[in-house]
């Protein structure tokens, strides 16, 4: 069952592209025709490679992955914070902090400033600050919290990368192919969608556009995510169950050895009995 429909996209706008003198040339496949100098996106394209990438995102969120999402742009903010939280996923809203995934560990470096600083607040080692040291420290904490607080529980690189607009993102996405990181995109007619593993052809500067696929990917992401929990639950069970068969097993053995001296018992009283059969057996003869 498709994840979207036909009808759904043209609703939202998605089938829009840019002027046609503003178009790539890769983007041709993706393109129905072209009118009044605006080209137009083939919406049933558009379903199929949704289903794609929401598939491919629903098995990375399964194994654990995370997806990092990605869009600095004005209208799409919102949309991506609010997706991106509702699947506990990471997102950066603001300026790319360039090298963030190439150079990931100094950025963990400066999330981990940011930690320490609340925990020193919380203490009360800055309470014997003057007021202007504890101004620069609220400043740079209150930075360091808008750039960088929506990826604090990132602690390694992303499974994956989700970006609107390739072409204002084209850092993340550079960094991404860089490290082999897979990128899924929203591709509009005037951007490049060869450094995109996961294509998604629509319009990515109307706000409906945008939420309505990300709604189905998110959807994806979360059946991913339902169906990781149901199996650490079995696979849970099955070694608790696997714990108490070990548990019962030298039980089972101190038992045994506690019957066997009785066993042994028997045996001997049983020996006389069976020789004195045999000697009376040849004098009947």
């Amino acid at each position: 069952m498709s994840r979207t429909n036909f009808d759904q996209l043209l609703q939202a706008g998605c089938h829009f592209g840019h002027l046609h003198r503003k178009w790539n040339p890769a983007m041709a496949p993706y393109i129905f025709m072209e009118r009044n100098g605006i080209h137009i996106i083939d919406l049933h394209k558009t379903v199929v490679k949704i289903d794609e990438a929401a598939e491919v995102l629903k098995n990375f969120a399964r194994q654990g992955h995370n997806i990092l999402f990605v869009s600095t742009k004005k209208q799409a903010k919102d949309i991506i914070a609010e997706k991106a939280q509702s699947v506990g996923m990471p997102y950066v809203t603001e300026r790319w902090p360039g090298g963030m995934l190439t150079n990931f560990p100094t950025i963990r470096r400066a999330v981990k400033k940011m930690t320490t600083i609340d925990k020193l607040m919380n203490d009360g080692t800055y309470s014997n600050l003057s007021k202007r040291e504890l101004l620069q420290i609220t400043r740079q904490r209150a930075k360091l919290e808008k750039n960088l607080g929506s990826i604090a529980e990132l602690r390694r690189l992303p499974g994956a990368l989700f970006v609107v607009d390739v072409m204002k993102e084209h850092i993340a996405v550079k960094e991404a192919n860089r490290l082999g990181i897979p990128v899924f995109a929203i591709v509009d007619t005037n951007s490049d969608p060869r450094n995109v593993d996961y294509v998604i052809p629509a319009n990515d500067d109307a706000k409906d556009s945008i939420e309505v696929i990300l709604n189905a990917c998110c959807e994806a992401i979360k059946e991913g995510l339902d169906e990781r929990k149901v199996e650490r639950a079995d696979e849970k069970a099955a070694q608790e169950q696997e714990e108490e068969v070990a548990e019962a097993r030298p039980r089972r053995q101190r038992r045994t050895r506690k019957d066997a001296p009785k066993a042994e018992e028997e045996t001997v009283e049983a020996a006389p009995e069976a020789e004195e059969k045999a000697e009376e057996a040849p004098a009947a003869e």
